[in-house]
């Protein structure tokens, strides 16, 4: 092509300013080695649930029509579950395709999210999508939610505020006592998503009734997942319980049929599989408290984790040689640069061979 040519070509279509400027997420890396322990994910380390399994494969067979858009018996289940109505149960492609109704749903260009920092990666990015103004909170020094500071950064244009309990990558929780005096001081019409991707491997009372506090409070939603503890994450579905209105509102901001219908019969399989799901994540935490109590014996120094990782503070120097470390070893693990490294709790064999590393490490 000639100069000229080059000067009289079109200009191509661009990318809104907020897509060109966006971090792209980073998800914990991957391997299929044999000799590989993928600890940088927080999947759970078991197969699907049996009858998970067996609803999957028996619904493989008609995965040529589309899946129930409005997802009904699994919102049903749901409900059936919590103990709400399906008109305050709201699903998308996991929890945080649920998060990006519920901003697109509430949020206008300019209006503010404020969320604690570090946590979930995917807040920031989100928010930056919708065009709204994130917020970053730092975290207390005990890498938990500062309340107060989240409290005092309201503004007329604070639409949603985003507390994640326990914390993902901390694994630290919100109290219940401390999450209703937040409520208690911030206003009716902004909406707090209670984040409990991790509930379930939470000890009781670490963290808030958060059940309790959206009948108390109708501007709460709670927000949870398949991925973790049911081990669905292959399969992406989460959901959102709030006010019905509200919920009603994050399903027409959904995309038309994005919840596969092989994800809504093994997310209800999976209900329908509390028992043995509870047992397993008896497990984990067995596992939690082992790797934690051995990890405080040599020396290293963590926060009482309620999910089913555990986080290590480290400035880029510790971080890069621990990264390092388990590279060589065979080890994944998820590093955030300037903060520390979070490592999930698998199976006994696994967690060893990070306690022998770690131990090496430890000051």
């Amino acid at each position: 092509m000639t100069p000229d040519q080059l000067l009289a070509a079109p200009a191509l279509p661009t990318l809104r300013g907020a897509v060109t400027g966006l971090p792209s997420y980073v998800p914990g890396r991957r391997s299929d080695g044999m000799d590989i322990a993928a600890l940088a994910s927080n999947e759970s380390h078991y197969s699907p649930l049996p009858a998970a399994a067996a609803a999957v494969a028996e619904a493989a067979s008609t995965m040529n029509r589309y899946p129930d858009m409005a997802a009904v018996e699994l919102r049903e289940r749901i409900a059936r579950h919590l103990g709400v109505t399906a008109g305050e149960v709201a699903v998308g492609p996991g929890s945080v395709g649920v998060l990006q109704q519920i901003i697109t749903g509430l949020c206008d260009a300019g209006d503010e999210v404020i969320f604690a920092w570090r946590s979930f990666e995917a807040y920031p990015i989100l928010v930056e999508l919708a065009g709204a103004r994130p917020v970053r909170i730092p975290l207390d020094e005990a890498e938990g939610h500062d309340l107060g500071a989240m409290a005092a950064a309201v503004t007329a244009r604070t639409k949603v505020i985003l507390l994640c309990t326990p914390n993902n990558p901390t694994g630290v929780p919100i109290s219940h006592d401390r999450v209703e005096a937040f409520l208690q001081s911030v206003r009716s019409d902004i909406l707090v998503v209670i984040d409990e991707a991790y509930v379930e491997y939470a000890e009781a009372g670490s963290g808030p009734d958060s059940l309790a506090l959206y009948r108390r409070y109708p501007n709460v939603c709670i927000l949870r997942t398949f991925s973790k503890a049911y081990g669905l994450a292959g399969l992406r579905v989460g959901y959102a319980v709030a006010a019905p209105d509200i919920a009603e509102g994050l399903r027409r901001t959904a995309l038309p049929f994005a919840v596969s219908a092989l994800a809504q019969k093994a997310a209800i399989a999976s209900l329908d599989s509390r028992v043995e799901m509870e047992a397993r994540v008896a497990a984990v935490r067995r596992e939690r408290a082992r790797m934690a109590g051995q990890l405080e014996a040599q020396g290293w120094k963590l926060q009482a984790s309620q999910g089913n990782f555990l986080w290590i503070r480290a400035d880029e120097s510790l971080l890069a040689r621990l990264v390092d470390a388990c590279d060589r070893a065979g080890i994944l693990v998820r590093a955030y640069q300037g903060d520390g490294v979070r490592i999930t709790v698998a199976d006994p064999a696994s967690n060893d061979r990070v306690l022998r590393l770690l131990e090496a490490h430890a000051a």
